[in-house]
Formats: C-alpha cells, sequence, structure tokens
C-alpha cells in the first residue's frame, strides 16, 4: 500500500487557506487511486512541533548509548519525524508565504526532521522522494514582477529539500490569494481566480501521476 506523507503549515482551516485547499485536492486525487492506502498527516498549525533547541541538536550528533533522559525525549521525536519521511511514498507539503518566507512551524518540522548521517548527508534515507510543495502567496513574486528579489520560498524549499534531503521537488505556485479581500489588487482578481484553478487542477494531475508511477 502507498503512504502519502501530508504537511499542512497554514494558520487558516482549509476553508480559508489557499494552500490547504490545494494540498486537499492533492490528498482526494491520491486517495481515489490509492483507497486502500496510508495517509500521514502533519498539521504544524494544529498541532506544532517545539523548535530544535540545545538539547535536540546535541542528540542528534552523539550517541544514543549516551543521551540524557532529556536527549532520549527530544531524540524519539525526531526519529519519529525521519521515520515518517522515510516510509513516505510521496510528500505534498503546503507552504504559504508569511512575512516572504515558510511558517515557523513548518521550518521546525524542517529543523526535526534533518538528521545528519540518516535523512540527510551522503546517502539521505529519502532521497529521490517526490515532494510536492504548494507555495502560496498573497501577491506575485515570478520572475520579472518587481517582488522577484523577494521570493524566498521556494528558493529556501528547492536548497533544503532537494539540497539536504535529497528529494525529488516540484512546485505548485497560487498566486494573488490577498486580491478577492484587497481592494487594491481588486483588479486582479481573474488572475488570480485563473492561479487558483490551475493550482487546483495541478494538484490533482500530479497526484494522479505519481499514483501511477507507483503502481507501474
Amino acid at each position: 500500500m502507498a503512504t502519502l506523507l501530508l504537511i499542512d503549515s497554514s494558520v487558516f482551516p482549509e476553508g480559508g487557506s489557499a494552500s490547504r485547499s490545494v494540498t486537499a485536492a492533492f490528498r482526494k486525487a491520491w486517495e481515489e487511486q490509492h483507497p486502500d492506502g496510508t495517509v500521514i498527516h502533519r498539521d504544524l498549525a494544529a498541532d506544532p512541533l517545539p523548535h530544535l533547541d540545545a538539547v535536540g541538536a546535541s542528540a542528534g550528533f552523539s550517541d544514543p548509548a549516551t543521551h540524557s533522559p532529556e536527549q532520549q525525549a527530544a531524540f524519539a521525536l525526531r526519529v519519529e519525524l525521519a521515520e515518517e519521511l522515510e516510509q513516505a511514498d510521496a510528500i505534498v507539503i503546503g507552504a504559504p508565504m508569511y512575512n516572504f518566507t515558510i511558517p515557523s512551524t513548518l521550518k521546525a518540522w524542517l529543523d526535526q526532521v534533518i538528521l545528519m548521517g540518516r535523512t540527510s548527508g551522503e546517502q539521505p534515507s529519502a532521497k529521490g522522494t517526490p515532494v510536492t510543495v504548494v507555495a502560496s502567496r498573497g501577491g506575485s513574486y515570478a520572475p520579472g514582477t518587481p517582488r522577484e528579489p523577494f521570493e524566498y520560498v521556494q528558493n529556501y524549499l528547492e536548497a533544503v529539500l532537494s539540497g539536504g534531503l535529497g528529494l525529488d521537488v516540484d512546485f505548485i505556485v497560487p498566486e494573488l490569494t490577498m486580491a478577492p479581500s484587497n481592494p487594491a489588487m481588486a483588479e486582479l482578481v481573474p488572475l488570480y481566480e485563473t492561479s487558483r484553478d490551475k493550482a487546483h487542477e495541478d494538484a490533482k494531475a500530479k497526484a494522479k501521476a505519481l499514483a501511477e508511477r507507483l503502481a507501474a
């Protein structure tokens, strides 16, 4: 049975979140292809992970046999997250842009799941696993736009997911999501709607394609 790891990080519920609506569309299409499969859902807003501290960091670089009780608890969480990553046949991540970058809850997950010598390093344990990132944003940061230099979501996640974890990264980018609620962006609503619809169609298509690839 195929396993999908779904990570949501938007602070808003699905009805008010562009990224959640797209990850939900991805999940639905995936489950239609894998009705007996498994979905591991990490909702980082509803159930945030602790940010990496000195105890957890030091546990990742020391022999487990020498861990203090505090290090054992911190390391157990990191191992749990690593195992979820390793068990996944595919991953989808909702990564809305907040203040030009990713939510701190998603950064916490990354800091916890990156274990040098296991999930990261010369032979990352989940190397090659396909990951689809839903990088929603209120405006547009596309190449050629005035805000292109402030795009720190895709650039960062490409580096850490591909370069750090060895994953096969793909992006879906619903943009201009603030247009319906910001009068100053009213003229951009049609572009927002086009971007939204394309994101949902891309999510369905990518989920189906991945499912078919895994079944082949």
